[in-house]
């Protein structure tokens, strides 16, 4: 294909199905989690165990992590928009694989080649957008682009609420098919289709090492929390290898004259420290909406609707503080106001310890859209502060490594405290459960509520709830200390510096999920 110059009527046409295109990416970053309730069930959903669940919404950010670097490399090879509707085509069809998967196994393979296919998305529409701008023009139409992130975290809990209270679980992967199929379509009549004239070679050694070491780094963290397993052997070989092909993957990387994931940026004390903050957010932004979402549907009672109309003042203070944040820290600092702000999200976090199964729902809503508004005002300013420190021929490769540490951090959200959950139930419910009863409704709190129901012994619901609030506020505790670290680091390394305003910085806000 060859590059279509952009024209004076096709940039707004070019936007708005990027904007599309990365809407997509952001509903299905919050909308899995409102049916996870409905998942666990053996009966309106799989039963699927909490190591399942974790890993349908860990390995999603997993494979989205892994690939970036590929899918920016095939992009400049083959066309951006060839790519990116490739990303789509994938994206559409795991959605639709999803949606009738008949296991929790179905489930995470189709989880996984969705993220491959949100991976094609994302760097290609950067490189467009970059291609079809004028550089007056370009922070504009980003931070337009970024907006899809708000919409779209706002809006998947809300429209995966709508559709779980008439129809099935699968029904939440139903949202992405129309608006794949309209993107597809613009994407084809509008967009450009720029490759580079340097082709970078895809980095498979670097990919592979990577994948696996991560794979296995997840896998030994989820399955060491269920049924007391930390003591086989399979889990820590399995942790201990994920941490050797991430060390070798690390040392391929810095050995590479032009490498996809380069280390040698962390020598900068502000790249290191800004990502080490934001790394520790969100994975406590993703182990906290794991474990919410079993509060409000399981310990609280509530519908998938409700739930997910509580997460909307979380939402909202994600939009209105990063605006905030971004202005507020150009006038005092980086370290006063992003320190500030994630102080403020640890406090949140350790508010959490005030949840009960009857806690005021307007309580849980103020908290929400507290934490939400510190969220924003610590991201915006901190990426800006990140990105600024590398020279102009290195903020495409700070960028992606600034996105992909932000994956992992949520694919060991989800991994560390998860687990922490899990682990903790299992323990704390264990001595009210029969021993023949503990391998089985001992589990999770959801089986051990089916448990009850089965064999007409209510007193164990009651008994389920205040475990796992237990549980909770146990993760609660450690995704504090996380937040806490990551405040520290990010004040000693930002403490003299303020936050710029560039279009780069803008550029880096786009990769903010909810």
């Amino acid at each position: 294909m060859v590059s279509l110059p952009p024209t004076p009527t096709r940039p707004g046409r070019v936007l708005a199905v990027l904007v599309l295109s990365a809407l997509l990416i952001w509903i299905d970053s919050t909308v899995l989690g409102i049916a996870l309730e409905r998942l666990a069930d053996p009966v309106d959903g799989l039963g699927a165990s909490p190591g399942q669940l974790q890993w349908a919404i860990g390995i999603y950010s997993l494979l989205f992590a892994t690939a970036l670097f590929a899918a920016g490399a095939l992009g400049d090879r083959y066309g951006h928009r060839t790519v990116l509707m490739a990303g789509l085509v994938v994206f559409g069809a795991s959605s639709a694989w999803a949606a009738w998967a008949g296991d929790p196994v179905a489930l995470i393979l189709a989880r996984a080649t969705m993220g491959l296919g949100g991976a094609m998305i994302m760097p290609t529409s950067m490189a467009i957008l970059g291609r079809t701008f004028a550089p007056e023009r370009r922070a504009g139409a980003i931070a337009i682009w970024s907006s899809a992130a708000g919409v779209g975290v706002a809006a998947g809990p809300v429209l995966g609420g709508l559709l779980l209270a008439r129809f099935w679980w699968g029904s939440v992967f139903l949202i992405n098919l129309p608006l794949v199929a309209v993107a597809l379509v613009g994407a084809a009549l509008t967009l450009p289709n720029p490759r580079s004239e340097q082709r970078r070679r895809l980095d498979v050694r670097g990919l592979g090492l990577s994948t696996l070491g991560l794979l296995a780094l997840s896998y030994g963290l989820i399955e060491g929390g269920h049924q007391n397993g930390w003591s086989r052997w399979q889990v820590w070989a399995s942790i201990a290898a994920g941490l050797v092909l991430l060390a070798a993957f690390l040392y391929s990387e810095a050995r590479e004259h032009d490498p996809s994931f380069d280390p040698r940026l962390f020598r900068n004390r502000h790249f290191a420290a800004g990502n080490v903050a934001l790394g520790a957010l969100f994975l406590t932004i993703t182990g906290q909406a794991f474990y919410q979402t079993f509060y409000l549907q399981g310990a609280r009672g509530l519908s998938p609707l409700q739930a997910g109309l509580l997460a909307l003042p979380g939402a909202t203070g994600v939009v209105l503080g990063s605006p905030l944040g971004a202005r507020l820290a150009a006038r005092f600092g980086i370290a006063r106001v992003s320190g500030t702000a994630l102080a403020v999200f640890t406090v949140c976090l350790v508010l959490n310890l005030t949840f009960t199964v009857d806690t005021s729902l307007v309580w849980f809503c103020f908290l929400g859209m507290i934490a939400g508004l510190a969220i924003g005002a610590a991201v915006a300013p901190t990426t800006a502060g990140v990105v600024a420190t590398l020279p102009m021929d290195r903020i495409g490769a700070g960028s992606a490594v600034s996105n992909a540490i932000r994956q992992v951090g949520s694919v060991l959200g989800v991994a560390v405290i998860g687990t922490i959950v899990s682990s903790t139930y299992q323990h704390a419910i264990a001595p009210s459960l029969p021993a023949n009863l503990r391998d089985t409704a001992g589990e999770s709190a959801e089986a051990t509520r089916h448990a009850a129901a089965e064999l007409g012994q209510p007193q164990l619901i009651p008994l389920a709830n205040d475990a796992f609030i237990q549980a909770m506020h146990t993760a609660a505790v450690v995704a504090a200390i996380f937040t806490l670290a990551g405040t520290v680091v990010l004040i000693l390394a930002f403490r003299n510096r303020r936050a710029p305003a560039t279009g780069a910085a803008d550029a880096e806000l786009s990769s903010v999920p909810g």
